[in-house]
């Protein structure tokens, strides 16, 4: 930044900028939401089964960052004409139709892609199943008996998962959630606010939010297990039968020093889709992510499931990182240098506001990816790996660290 003013009768400092070109502002609220694609793929009757019949598999439940949020995107592109350069996968040829990726829950908002977590985690178990939604909070993966909510029409997923367990060999439970309670979407909105309306900070009092919220947030993760085990114990399953897969949030944003667009100007809104200034951008990165991932961490090794840390695994793919770009007509959709995340689309001309700031179909490839990988790595409950990507290298380049 050139300088700073001091603004308001506290003399706060804030960064100072010359005014922007005429464009609308962020249209709406983000919600960074988390989604999810419910149900059996198997067509699997409604008779009892213990652990040790029907179909093996593997569901997915909590929130937006495991339901499939933004997977109707290869990449990020500027033009909103055509099929965007091919970067929509919801493109029919004359039209956008959501539910080519989506399916029903396009309507509902759980937004649960054909290219999720779990439905990427091929060669694994005989089904894959995700009762994820985009949106989703701690409370609305409870069992109803346990104070837990329906959300956007559906039970609440502990008491779905009950009737997966009773139909299938369930061998693996991934786990995303908390981002919610910890008010992901909140956050998002008042950094981009302040980068592209008041020109100062949100880390500072974005930092007090969090630390204010995370010990409660944590608390409701741990009965979240708990009720997943509840419900597991309750369909005959033994603790040996299967594991949960607690997982940490992926950083969509690079840090300042990785973002290819300079801090001034407008090219982070206008193009890039990245609007926070850079010390915003530090603290997401190297602060506020790896703190909700080290508390997720304590609490599954306090519960004694596996933990799958995904705090590195966009590094280099995020919106507006160096060693990524944007799709055009030269350029075409690629999974090893398209962006891996959906940016922030400030006039929102492409598909809702709540795909933003989530792992777009690469990313969602890749995710695919590390779950099936630790679905591989050693059985026995607990255990913590990292999962990061190979630059240049598309989804099949993840891999798996002991941490």
């Amino acid at each position: 930044m050139s300088g700073f003013s001091s603004i308001g009768s506290i003399g706060t400092l804030r960064p100072t900028r010359t005014p922007r070109p005429t464009r609308r502002l962020l249209a709406a609220a983000l919600s960074l939401p988390l989604a999810f694609t419910a149900l059996l793929t198997t067509g699997a009757g409604p008779s009892v089964a213990g652990p040790a019949s029907g179909p093996t598999a593997i569901v997915s439940m909590g929130d937006s960052y495991i339901s499939g949020e933004a997977g109707r995107w290869r990449g990020n592109s500027l033009t909103d004409s055509g099929s965007r350069y091919g970067s929509d996968r919801a493109w029919t040829g004359s039209g956008y139709d959501p539910s080519l990726v989506y399916g029903p829950t396009a309507a509902s908002g759980c937004h649960r892609s054909d290219s999720a977590e779990v439905r990427s985690a091929t060669g694994t178990t005989q089904a894959l199943i995700n009762i994820a939604c985009s949106g989703a909070t701690t409370q609305n993966v409870f069992r109803a008996s346990s104070g837990g909510t329906a959300f956007k029409g559906e039970a609440p997923q502990a008491d779905q998962l009950a009737g997966i367990a009773a139909a299938n060999n369930v061998k693996v439970i991934a786990l995303s959630v908390g981002g919610n309670d910890l008010g992901f979407a909140e956050i998002i909105t008042a950094c981009a606010t302040d980068y592209m309306v008041w020109y100062s900070y949100c880390h500072d009092d974005q930092q007090a939010v969090v630390d204010a919220k995370i010990d409660t947030a944590m608390r409701a993760v741990g009965k979240s297990v708990d009720e997943i085990r509840a419900v597991m114990s309750a369909a005959g399953y033994a603790a040996s039968d299967y594991r949960i897969v607690l997982q940490s949030y992926p950083s969509p944003i690079p840090r300042a020093a990785e973002n290819r667009y300079l801090e001034s100007g407008w090219s982070r809104v206008n193009t890039g889709g990245c609007p926070f200034w850079n010390k915003d951008s530090d603290w997401a990165r190297d602060s506020l992510v790896p703190q909700i991932a080290d508390r997720l961490k304590g609490v599954a090794a306090a519960k004694g499931t596996q933990f799958l840390d995904l705090r590195d695994m966009l590094q280099g793919r995020e919106v507006c990182a160096k060693q990524s770009r944007l799709v055009n007509a030269t350029q075409p959709p690629s999974a090893t240098s398209s962006e891996w995340a959906r940016w922030i689309d400030s006039d929102s001309t492409q598909g809702p506001v709540q795909e933003s700031m989530h792992p777009n179909y690469y990313g969602q490839l890749g995710q695919g990816r590390c779950l099936s990988l630790i679905h591989a790595a050693p059985a026995g409950g607990s255990g913590s790996y990292t999962c990061r990507n190979t630059a240049g290298a598309d989804a099949s380049g993840m891999y798996l660290t002991a941490s």
